[in-house]
């Protein structure tokens, strides 16, 4: 039996990461993050990211090395071909994905489930204020993707759609991404769309 791929999305500063890694601490072994290639350098917290040069990645890209790869916010970002090697094992992967690369990212695995976190606006600035990653100028500039980009998932049909509120403590959002993975939720993923809450 082949394992289930969640492509999971949302702004910088929804939590994603922090989230995976709740749902990995929770169920380990039964699922694996897929590692993200990233074209910058990356710090103590991001455990699952690989910072490399633009050139590194153009480089790992010609090379076929990548399963999934796309730009965004100035930056490029992939996904090893490795994640075929763990679906084909039965494992469940998690991948950190991009919401504008969703209909890419469908064509190439037509039954990854996309899960969206959402979180307030409010919230999510001061998210990208206190982790000090990005300057004022930067963040607006997400802040403004974000809200161009906040019905894009909705966009695809044939995309069923999970939606996970991230705005409070991340043990709900982690709680409800475990839930999805057992039944009832996921027997009915492939005709409807759901907002999950633990």
């Amino acid at each position: 039996m082949s394992g289930r791929l969640l492509y999971v999305i949302g702004p910088s500063g929804a939590g994603k990461d922090t989230v995976l890694q709740g749902v990995k601490d929770q169920l380990g072994t039964k699922i694996h993050i897929a590692p993200r290639t990233i074209t910058r350098p990356c710090d103590t917290n991001e455990r699952h990211a690989i910072g490399v040069s633009h050139a590194q990645f153009l480089a790992l890209e010609n090379q076929g090395h990548f399963a999934l790869a796309w730009r965004a916010n100035h930056l490029a970002y992939g996904i090893s071909q490795d994640i075929n090697l763990w679906l084909a094992s039965g494992v469940d992967v998690l991948v950190n994905g991009s919401r504008a690369y969703l209909p890419q990212a469908r064509l190439l695995f037509p039954d990854l489930i996309p899960v969206l976190l959402q979180v307030q606006a409010d919230e999510l600035r001061q998210r990208l204020q206190r982790r000090g990653r990005e300057n004022s100028q930067q963040i607006n500039a997400r802040m403004q993707r974000n809200a161009t980009l906040l019905d894009l998932p909705h966009a695809h049909q044939g995309s069923p759609l999970v939606l996970i509120d991230n705005t409070g403590p991340v043990k709900y959002a982690v709680r409800a991404l475990c839930q999805l993975l057992e039944p009832p939720h996921w027997q009915t993923l492939a005709t409807e769309p759901q907002h999950i809450r633990a």
